[in-house]
């Protein structure tokens, strides 16, 4: 070869090499403080897979190389054009590309690595943590499998396409339809508005690499019994042959309380000496060291942990249908929890500022988060456990766009979205996969199947058979909307105020609420796009209407767990690019309301004895019709049927009187109406608030004017300020 020739081509290579070194951030949106100290080396270091660790494992996150080709380019075509930062998606800042990827488009990765010498004779484990959406996997140029889905792990033994020895080569080419097509796809939307966010492509999850004995630990599934203080290991071992020994050391505080040892592989159950139970209180973790042997021989060792709890459903004193925990009902307080973030957008920028986010919410007093549309990383489930932070696991859900009218359900519609078998098996198969990875984790104690009509279909089929599958937890068939009388929860949704199905109408299930508030004040400097509509459910101008806004919500809900409300989430813990409705922005530089502040408020929630109210002035919550004087515009007062039709910019006012036999200290409104309401008790204003129409009655505790209330006779008068047509109606309970 000629010398010029060789210069220039160790000119090129050295040209390449300086461009893919120049990785940043990209983008001039707001960022957190952990971005700030990501590098190519140090991202996302941890083990990921906290149920079952090994020691010989090796992180593939960092600097890979990358191209996006239409979908027709082959392989052999593909011209690396940069490098990306795994495990950030093409789309966030912290890839290092920022950049739209289209459904027309396919990704390309390919990185190189180096086996250990120690890991020769070993099985070797490709694993990736989060790819979305669909991909194939290459080892060497050798085809090593295929995935589908966005949200769950997938690994492929890659054994026989390892080289002898020198550099390996793994590839990847992905395409994402995001909302064109009818997949999992949860928040994202190449047309970002309202609660729609910018897509997640690629991987975005960790990926890495194991080594293995033929003959390992598969998974480890604990399984307590905490009236014998009991837990029962159930172990899958790949390649059992019936000659295996296992010995497990169950460890408390780093000492060695219990060792076992067993012939064969069927399940072991253990009796804990001194057994605390796990609970937010007291999240008691017990570790585990399990040694799986062949003929004297160790051929996997394996850390791994357990809590003892039981997540149950009882009726209290007043017949209400609880959430319980270790057998006693417990008050779930929590945050709608989206986990996005201005610079990872899925992916946190670490596991130190996902961390932080779960603290802030235990320290502000919330016991639970619920998950929405969304699969964490495996470390965060590991920190709720620690934590004692409860959760709710949506299950990701999805519909295409441009069939939004079939797919998405809508509220109250009598039919669900009648989906191809295909999708269904899919969508099925991803949920199940969740399911089976997700349950060794204690903090989960209810799985959320649909949410609010997205693509809802076979509801009571499919419900069941979750309920049938995993019987240790709560199921939440259908959160919001178009309920269909089957799971454990009749769950609605009330912006922004508080609402619930009384638990004379909710079909012997557990009433919650979850989702409520969604307050939003945007604070200037901690905008993802100042130029698009940042909005609430409703907007607030500034911390002191902020804070006196969500208190009174927080004191409405006090009257409605004592009626049977078993859990409230609010919406929610961050802003996320146009919705300023986060107790913090974005970027976690802002906490809107006093930490202090909000755990005393939330603290009172947790100690709410039941109640049976009576009720004072009856209203049509379970279909029933109540006659009441009304005037709309001035007009004479006549007697009609509530509910009544009013018409837009009309004021309507009714005046009742009430008899009360006994003194009560508690009262809660419940309101059906659209415009600005006040409320008199007595002749004494009580209420002036913004009234939403909603698909509940909305309800306020109306406690702190208990005192106004007589023995004998008592009036009540109602006047909205009418802003939309509504169907008007009131009614007052009393304990």
């Amino acid at each position: 070869m000629k010398k010029k020739h060789v210069l220039t081509i160790m000119l090129g290579a050295l040209l390449q090499t300086s461009v893919f070194a120049a990785w940043s951030p990209k983008g001039d949106k707001i960022k957190t403080v952990w971005a700030e100290k990501v590098t190519p080396e140090n991202v996302w270091r941890s083990y990921p897979r906290p149920q079952l660790q090994r020691s010989q494992w090796m992180n593939l996150n960092g600097l890979w190389k990358f191209a996006v080709t239409d979908q027709a380019t082959t392989k052999k075509q593909v011209e690396y054009e940069g490098e990306i930062l795994v495990p950030f998606a093409i789309e966030s800042s912290l890839s290092g590309v920022q950049r739209t990827f289209l459904p027309t488009d396919k990704l390309w990765y390919q990185h190189n690595f180096t086996i250990d010498e120690d890991w020769k004779g070993k099985n070797i484990i490709l694993h990736f943590q989060a790819v979305d959406y669909e991909c194939q996997v290459w080892v060497n140029n050798k085809l090593a499998g295929t995935h589908k889905g966005g949200n769950n792990p997938f690994e492929f033994d890659i054994t026989k396409f390892i080289n002898k020895s020198g550099d390996q080569i793994v590839e990847l080419s992905v395409v994402d339809p995001t909302d064109q097509e009818s997949i999992s796809r949860g928040k994202q939307q190449l047309n970002q508005k309202g609660i729609w966010y910018t897509p997640v492509s690629g991987i975005w999850q960790t990926v890495w690499l194991e080594a293995v004995n033929p003959q390992h630990i598969r998974q480890i599934l604990p399984e307590a019994d905490i009236h014998k203080k009991t837990v029962k290991l159930h172990l899958d071992i790949a390649g059992a042959k019936g000659q295996e020994n296992i010995k497990v050391e169950v460890m408390d505080d780093g000492k060695v309380i219990k060792t076992i040892t067993q012939k064969g592989i069927s399940d072991m159950e253990i009796e804990i000496p001194n057994a605390v139970l796990w609970s937010p209180a007291s999240p008691k973790i017990y570790h585990l060291n399990v040694e799986l042997s062949v003929n004297g021989k160790t051929t996997d060792n394996v850390k791994s942990y357990f809590t003892l709890r039981e997540t149950s459903i009882k009726k209290d004193a007043c017949g209400y249908n609880r959430i319980c925990l270790n057998g006693e009902p417990i008050f779930q307080f929590g945050t709608l929890d989206q986990g996005w973030w201005p610079d990872g957008l899925l992916t946190p920028p670490s596991e130190e500022a996902m961390l932080w986010d779960m603290v802030q919410l235990k320290e502000m007093g919330f016991n639970t988060i619920r998950k929405h549309i969304k699969v964490e990383p495996e470390q965060y489930y590991y920190y709720a456990d620690s934590l004692g932070l409860m959760l709710w696991q949506d299950m990701v859900s999805g519909f295409s766009t441009e069939r939004k009218q079939a797919e998405h359900v809508a509220a109250g519609a009598p039919n669900d979205w009648n989906a191809p078998a295909e999708h269904s098996a899919q969508w099925q198969k991803e949920m199940f996969e969740m399911i089976d990875r997700l349950r060794f984790y204690s903090c989960i104690t209810t799985w959320v199947v649909f949410n609010e009509g997205w693509g809802q279909h076979n509801t009571a089929e499919i419900v069941n058979k979750v309920m049938n599958y995993d019987k240790s937890r709560i199921i939440d068939g259908v959160t919001g909307w178009a309920d269909r009388g089957v799971g454990h929860m009749y769950d609605v949704h009330n912006y922004p105020v508080s609402s619930m199905i009384l638990p004379e109408y909710n079909g012997n299930r557990i009433s919650v609420l979850g989702e409520f508030g969604g307050y939003g004040w945007a604070i200037k400097e901690h905008l993802w796009n100042p130029e698009m509509r940042n909005w609430g459910y409703k907007n607030i101008d500034g911390a002191v209407a902020l804070m006196d806004n969500y208190g009174r919500v927080i004191h409405d809900l006090k009257t409605l767990i004592a009626q049977g409300l078993s859990a409230a989430i609010y919406t929610q813990t961050t802003d996320v690019e146009g919705e300023v409705n986060g107790l913090l922005t974005y970027d976690r530089k802002i906490t809107k309301m006093p930490t202090s502040l909000l755990h005393i408020l939330h603290n009172d929630l947790y100690n709410v004895a039941p109640a049976k109210a009576i009720t004072l002035v009856p209203d049509g919550q379970g279909g029933a019709k109540n006659q009441r004087k009304v005037s709309v515009n001035g007009s004479e007062m006549k007697q009609v049927m509530l509910p009544y039709s009013v018409q837009p910019k009309a004021t309507v006012v009714s005046e009742t009187e009430f008899v009360l036999n006994q003194p009560l200290k508690n009262l809660s409104l419940w309101l059906r109406a659209a415009g600005t309401g006040k409320v008199w008790l007595n002749g004494v204003e009580v209420f002036l608030q913004d009234i939403r129409m909603t698909k509940q009655y909305n309800q306020y505790n109306l406690s702190d004017y208990s005192s106004l209330l007589k023995k004998g006779k008592n009036t009540i008068k109602i006047e909205v300020q009418g802003t939309n047509k509504m169907d008007f109606d009131y009614g007052l309970r009393a304990f």
